[in-house]
């Protein structure tokens, strides 16, 4: 399938790995991006959603003819990504010196956990980790209890690999005024970290705090939680602004007394426990037909294997179905130039030689 994204005509190469490296590649390939995938002997694809629109090839990286193979594609690529320990492509001969003198306008991505450098930077390690040094697993959880891991969307793809294309695109911007290509040190310790910057700019009180359990956005207010219904489903409800909450209450038909004090944290155990008994009177349906679509600021707490049948994701089209599975729809969207979701195939010395040609 042909693409019209607006990264079409961007050539990528990118060198197989786990995390947020080819979220990366997936993100450039929805927008028209041709992607190159550098893979081991005999690898299968792990994620066929995330791995989507690829240009695949295998490659023995110590040999002669694959270091030919790979230095051929990155001296007409515009985008390199890797995301291997620091050191490793130097020693493989396809660090940045090489290659950016290879090719000068090469935008040369290297997505890590802890960084290039540092104490920590040779070590391993995952997106639980990376995380708990940066404050934001601390103050996720319930209040007495221990850190809960937010799967990994904090650090692999939240402060990793949309920091990680931010800096591409913003490398390949620079390099129209400039020509030249550059390093992209994309860490997810960096990216949390400036995730982060909410919290450290909010003056710490009872209201705007960190405290694991507590303030208002970390599940203590009993008016940005989650609530069980009457059938065991559940429900969110997030009515900050005192017009919403107003709102909530009246269409709820709350207690009188909760109309009191929306902001005083000395209440809001108690509010819960109201709010909780109320909320386990009716089912999620019920509660979806009073609340949905109000601005009492809720919505039902959907399965992720039931995304695709709610009535809003269905009607933006958020998840697409291809090749007889559901992938979810390429982000953010375009007018003028849509992203599209193409197949795999293993075509990608094909397309370099292409590329070696001009093409």
């Amino acid at each position: 399938m042909s693409s019209n994204g607006p990264l079409t005509g961007l050539k990528v190469v990118e060198f197989q790995g786990i995390g947020p490296g080819p979220h990366v590649a997936m993100m450039l390939a929805d927008m028209g991006a041709e992607v190159v995938r550098i893979e081991r002997a005999g690898h299968q694809p792990m994620n066929p959603v995330v791995e989507r629109a690829r240009h695949r090839v295998a490659v023995d990286l110590k040999s002669e003819e694959g270091q030919s193979f790979v230095k051929t594609a990155l001296k007409h690529a515009d985008v390199l990504v890797e995301g291997f320990r620091p050191g490793v492509m130097e020693r493989l001969g396809l660090g940045p010196d090489e290659m950016l003198a290879a090719n000068p306008r090469l935008v040369y991505a290297r997505m890590t956990g802890w960084g290039q450098d540092g104490p920590l930077a040779q070590a391993a390690g995952h997106d639980l980790n990376y995380i708990a040094i940066t404050g934001a697993l601390d103050a996720i959880g319930k209040r007495g209890e221990l850190p809960v891991p937010p799967q990994n969307l904090v650090g692999d793809f939240g402060g990793g690999s949309m920091y990680c294309a931010m800096g591409i695109l913003a490398a390949l911007f620079e390099r129209e005024r400039s020509g030249k290509g550059q390093v992209v040190d994309a860490a997810i310790v960096d990216g949390v970290t400036s995730l982060m910057s909410f919290f450290y700019g909010q003056p710490h009180s009872a209201l705007r705090t960190v405290e694991r359990g507590a303030g208002l956005l970390g599940g203590a207010a009993h008016f940005y939680r989650c609530y069980t219904c009457k059938d065991g489903k559940e429900i969110s409800v997030g009515a900050i602004e005192p017009q919403f909450y107003a709102e909530l209450l009246q269409r709820a038909d709350a207690p009188e007394h909760l109309r009191e004090a929306q902001m005083n944290p000395a209440k809001w155990d108690d509010y819960a426990e109201d709010l909780a008994e109320l909320f386990a009177t009716k089912t999620q349906a019920e509660w979806c037909e009073l609340l949905e679509g109000t601005d009492a600021c809720f919505s039902p707490v959907v399965p992720l294997d039931h995304a695709k049948d709610h009535p809003h994701m269905k009607a933006r089209g958020a998840f697409v179905e291809h090749g007889g599975r559901w992938h979810t729809a390429p982000a953010p969207r375009f007018d003028r130039t849509p992203n599209t979701i193409r197949d795999s195939a293993e075509d990608g010395d094909q397309v370099v030689a292409r590329w070696a040609e001009g093409g």
